[in-house]
């Protein structure tokens, strides 16, 4: 039985703001001498979450990527610690959450490996805003059920290395190309091939994903992890060209382990990931990056450390120095959303604080194969 309002052409938005969307917050600085005080970041958190939520009342913005911004919705409301943002994240979630689910109501009759994937993250983000479907996740299950590990993750963890020869979409014609192929199928255009980095995130969120809503996409969480200890020791940006690729798996590894923000990570659990998170902090800043600093500093967070950190003052200074008058971060390429919408998302979690719920781990079987393989 699927739990919410009744349809409508299109679920009215909500109000960005009013009177009581407007808390008193103090003005002291942020710490001893900071440029920036408790009210500059908590104006700029609300600025960017507005923005956020006028990206994704746009239809073709949530047509594509409408699973991505529920989630984003979710986490920031259950990990904040700050009254009025949970408040105001979950709303807007609860109201996006609702026009997905009478965006898509069911699967496609044949529906490939991503269409089940996508349809799994969306509903298990409605899910977990209390707009839930128990008979569509019943169909994702079944539809599931038909494919192999590689149709979701490009290989089968359980049983293989990380792929190298894994080939994006062609850059000229954008066809597809089987594992394997150096030239595209379509047009003879030389194909590019996924790193190892960029095959291990896609494998992290699809797995925790589905492990989460309940239903197999291709493998377990613990059968992605145990591949981590090939990759290491990480190395920086002087030895490894794909440095930002590997930066955003190791934040994820942190991510898909704390289950986005719930839980804090003791850093003698995923030495490596720590180490390398903190050493590699500053570089991100230097490269006038925040969307990515965004992620070091939430990440970083979860592995205890706090503003009292001279790394953490740095990087929250210079995201605080990057906002853009409309209240978004980054830069976005013409027709396409994603960018200035991750970069204020991943801005607003590397600059609040957070409720955690305690030392933890949702999935110890997991973290125990990322220690040892």
């Amino acid at each position: 039985m699927i739990r919410f309002a009744p349809p409508h052409p299109r679920c009215p938005p909500i109000r960005l703001s009013s009177p009581a969307a407007r808390p008193c917050v103090r003005s002291r600085p942020l710490w001893p001498r900071a440029r920036y005080t408790h009210e500059d970041r908590a104006q700029a958190i609300r600025r960017g979450l507005r923005f956020i939520y006028r990206l994704a009342t746009a239809q073709k913005n949530f047509a594509d990527y409408g699973d991505d911004f529920l989630w984003c919705f979710y986490t920031l409301s259950v990990t904040t610690a700050d009254p009025w943002l949970k408040r105001a994240a979950w709303r807007m979630g609860q109201e996006r959450a609702r026009q997905w689910r009478n965006d898509y109501r069911r699967l496609p009759a044949r529906p490939s490996a991503d269409d089940v994937a996508s349809w799994a993250f969306g509903s298990y983000a409605a899910d977990c805003l209390n707009i839930r479907d128990e008979g569509l996740r019943r169909a994702v299950a079944r539809a599931a059920a038909k494919f192999r590990p590689a149709d979701f993750l490009y290989f089968d963890p359980a049983r293989e290395r990380i792929p190298r020869d894994m080939p994006q979409a062609c850059e000229r014609c954008e066809s597809s190309n089987k594992r394997g192929r150096t030239r595209c199928r379509g047009c003879g255009g030389k194909l590019r091939m996924f790193n190892r980095y960029e095959v291990l995130i896609d494998a992290l969120v699809t797995a925790y994903s589905g492990e989460r809503y309940g239903v197999t996409l291709g493998a377990s969480l613990a059968d992605v992890t145990a591949l981590l200890p090939a990759l290491r020791p990480y190395r920086g940006p002087h030895v490894d060209r794909r440095h930002i690729d590997l930066v955003y798996m190791v934040t994820h590894v942190v991510y898909t382990l704390n289950d986005y923000g719930l839980y804090r990570l003791r850093p003698a659990w995923l030495p490596h990931e720590f180490a390398f998170l903190k050493s590699h902090l500053r570089r991100s800043i230097a490269d006038n990056d925040p969307e990515t600093t965004g992620e070091f500093l939430d990440t970083l967070k979860a592995f205890g450390l706090t503003e009292a950190d001279p790394a953490i003052r740095a990087g929250m200074d210079f995201v605080l120095s990057r906002q853009h008058p409309d209240g978004s971060w980054g830069e976005g390429e013409k027709g396409d959303c994603y960018t200035p919408y991750h970069a204020t998302w991943t801005a607003i979690g590397g600059l609040m604080d957070y409720a955690y719920r305690g030392e933890s781990t949702c999935f110890p079987h997991a973290l125990r194969r990322a220690q040892r393989g």
